[in-house]
């Protein structure tokens, strides 16, 4: 529900003309909290920058439009179970025939094929059978998720480079493709340090808290008025760390003398340097580190991040208007391009609100003008 619109959404902000085509009814999300008189700010958040047309697929001439519409595009994004579009005659082995240089990427659970590919997924239920949550959380706690639904986002990300990259193809003499990218694929292949872990030792990998399993310092500390993270992830920046709070006796015992070894005993380390780090405030210790090029941050909620002086100046956050007159706010694509911003210059649609326009764009009179 998240994947394939977040993909659309990357490829939108990149000036790309996203078509999102939806039920008489509309995306699931647009019912998602928090409603903003009747919106979703979570559709909302990943729905900008695209035109919004609704059809019925079961109607045959909103399905002939389907098909019309499909075979316009350079590229398709479709985020059903495996089979679903092959009812429809909207798969990619069908449309291909017809336009052999169509890019057509299925974002799914767990791919196209194989014994589960039927098998439906949420960010959840992806993360628990991916490792993530064996990994998440403190080592004597329950299982936890990320907080961020990363399972979501990441294959949304592959996804968006797969498009860009084999639209390239297509657009230099190839054929196009049939992209299959999965959510259970996208956390294995952001876990080359777990499944490194495994291949290398033969153990899996434990829950650490905030601390990494090859390097410390490396997690967060504790201090006098709270947390902060510190990340003295190399020798020269382990004793950079020792200088600023003057414990030489650390950065000389023989027990913290490597990273492999501070990983090693990083419980007795933490232990050692907490008792420190109590008598300074977490501003203190971070003037501290950072005068000194260790790195270090403080343990933000997501009101003091969006008002950090970076994100000001990055421009990250921007007015958004939705279509029912309330102005919200959105983050916006964190990258830029040529020093430009990649800002907001659609705001997200009503539901059908350009089924009129875009279906008249390829030859289909319409006098609907928005569902609802």
């Amino acid at each position: 529900m998240l994947a394939g619109p977040f993909c659309g959404c990357l490829l939108a902000d990149m000036g790309a003309d996203v078509i999102k085509v939806e039920s008489p009814e509309g995306d699931l999300m647009r019912a998602w909290p928090p409603m903003l008189d009747g919106y979703s700010q979570y559709f909302a958040s990943v729905n900008r920058n695209k035109r919004s047309v609704a059809l019925d697929l079961k109607n045959q001439t909103d399905l002939d439009a389907a098909r019309k519409l499909a075979l316009s595009a350079d590229a398709i994004i479709e985020n059903f179970r495996p089979g679903v579009m092959t009812k429809f005659g909207l798969d990619h082995v069908t449309l291909a025939r017809e336009k052999p240089s169509l890019v057509y990427c299925s974002v799914s659970a767990f791919g196209q094929t194989g014994p589960r590919a039927r098998e439906g997924g949420f960010d959840m239920t992806v993360q628990a059978m991916s490792g993530v949550m064996s990994v998440t959380g403190d080592a004597d706690g329950r299982p936890a998720k990320c907080g961020i639904p990363i399972a979501d986002f990441t294959a949304g990300l592959y996804a968006a480079f797969s498009v860009v990259s084999a639209l390239y193809k297509a657009g230099h003499g190839g054929t196009g493709d049939h992209l299959d990218v999965s959510m259970l694929g996208a956390m294995l292949g952001i876990a080359n340090l777990q499944t490194s872990e495994l291949f290398g030792t033969g153990r899996d990998p434990v829950r650490l808290g905030s601390a990494h399993p090859m390097n410390a310092p490396y997690a967060a500390f504790r201090c006098h008025d709270g947390y902060f993270a510190l990340a003295a992830g190399t020798d020269k920046l382990w004793q950079a760390a020792c200088e600023g709070i003057a414990r030489a006796d650390l950065a000389q015992d023989a027990r913290f003398a490597t990273p492999s070894l501070r990983a090693q005993h990083q419980n007795e380390l933490r232990e050692l340097l907490e008792t420190t780090f109590v008598k300074y405030d977490a501003a203190q210790l971070l003037k501290i580190f950072n005068e000194r090029g260790v790195p270090c941050a403080p343990l933000n909620n997501y009101s003091q991040v969006l008002a950090d002086p970076q994100v000001q100046h990055m421009q990250w956050v921007e007015d958004l208007a939705l279509p029912n007159g309330v102005r919200t706010k959105t983050v916006v694509s964190p990258q830029r391009v040529s020093g430009t911003r990649l800002g907001v210059y659609r705001h997200p649609p009503a539901l059908g609100q350009h089924t009129a326009e875009v279906l008249s764009e390829i030859g289909i009179k319409s006098n609907i003008t928005s569902v609802r």
